[in-house]
Formats: C-alpha cells, sequence, structure tokens
C-alpha cells in the first residue's frame, strides 16, 4: 500500500505550499495593486443525462456539457491612485465604450523553508491560474468606521471566460 507523505528530507519534496503568498498580474495594466485575499477560483462542468427511447438500462447516459466558471473576489487595501483602480472605474461606468478586458495571472508563491532563496526573490509562482477575457463585474468601496484603525478594504469582483491551469 503506497502512502502520501507531505514532508520528505530527500531533494525532490517540499513542503505543502502556503495560501498567504500569492502574486495577482493583470496584463496591459502596469502599477502596483496588492490584494490581501483572492477568492472563488473554480470550474464546474454542465451534466447533461439523456435516455434513448429503445434503451436496455433504465439509467440515462451523461455526457458533459458546458464549462462554467465562477467569478474571482479580489480585495485589496484602499489606495488613492493606480492602474488597476482605472480599470475597475472603466469597467464599472455608466459610461462606457467596449468592455475592458485582460488576462489576470494569480500565482501561488512557494516560500517554504525549502524553496530556493532565487524562487523567493524572483516572485516566480509555482502554481498558476490564468483567467482569459477577464473584466470588472462589482465594485464594493471600504465600509468606514471612525471607532476603528482597521485597513479600508475594497473589494473587486472579476467575471471570465476561461480559466487555465498550465502546470
Amino acid at each position: 500500500m503506497a502512502t502520501a507523505s507531505t514532508y520528505d528530507n530527500g531533494a525532490g519534496s517540499a513542503y505543502p505550499l502556503t495560501k498567504m503568498n500569492f502574486l495577482v498580474v493583470v496584463d496591459e495594466i502596469s502599477g502596483t495593486a496588492a490584494f490581501s485575499e483572492v477568492t472563488g477560483i473554480d470550474a464546474s462542468i454542465d451534466v447533461i443525462e439523456f435516455r434513448q427511447g429503445n434503451s436496455g438500462s433504465l439509467a440515462p447516459v451523461k455526457i458533459p456539457g458546458l464549462v462554467k466558471h465562477g467569478n474571482i473576489t479580489l480585495k485589496m487595501g484602499y489606495i488613492l491612485d493606480s492602474a488597476f483602480k482605472t480599470w475597475v472605474q472603466e469597467c464599472v461606468s455608466e459610461i462606457r465604450g467596449e468592455m475592458p478586458r485582460h488576462q489576470v495571472t494569480i500565482e501561488l508563491i512557494d516560500t517554504n523553508a525549502g524553496a530556493p532563496k532565487s524562487l523567493v526573490d524572483s516572485v516566480q509562482g509555482t502554481r498558476t491560474w490564468i483567467l482569459s477575457n477577464a473584466w470588472v463585474a462589482k465594485y464594493s468601496g471600504p465600509d468606514l468606521d471612525a471607532k476603528t484603525s482597521d485597513v479600508a478594504i475594497e473589494t473587486v469582483e472579476l467575471a471570465y471566460e476561461e480559466l487555465v491551469i498550465p502546470n
């Protein structure tokens, strides 16, 4: 019987990746937007059931249908100005031309104790999700409360057409 282990002293394995270090890059958008949370990366396939009238079985045949993706939610600390916020404003503005769509890349960064320093320093992701033709579907401003000293968090929801997981 084979068993899986998350820790091995061998050179070929490492600890599982932590979810606290990640990078979000929007193609053609320069500048910095640092996100504290990314949620909602998912894909599902519709199941189509049918049964032919002359089938000897009473159970339907199941075939794959359309692939559907949920929206991605990004949370970030409120900043005064950035190219990312300009894109958000272009998408949610009541007066706009064609919806500005971009490719968004989300990278999980390996900063485990065994990770090579060059990997951590170069901010190269070890697990990547690519969202094709993404656009801002919803924006929520920060909650304001004069009795706290919390960071003002904005929420942006992205709709996209295709999810690519290259590695």
